[in-house]
């Protein structure tokens, strides 16, 4: 059985339309909003922590 996943618009996507979409569960995914057929990248909590700290930066 295949998970709902409900997403919604990156907290960090800025207002210049080039937005990221993310779905928080088990694992992060991240997809691309004006492309959302090419599927996500799939990220671990530590994973994505770690993301977000180097972006931080």
């Amino acid at each position: 059985m295949t998970e709902e996943r409900q997403w919604h618009k990156a907290t960090y996507s800025g207002g210049s339309g080039s937005c990221v979409e993310v779905s928080e569960g088990t694992e992060t995914l991240v997809r691309d909003t004006q492309n959302r057929e090419l599927g996500h990248l799939g990220f671990q909590a530590g994973e994505w922590t770690a993301l977000l700290g180097t972006l931080a930066k």
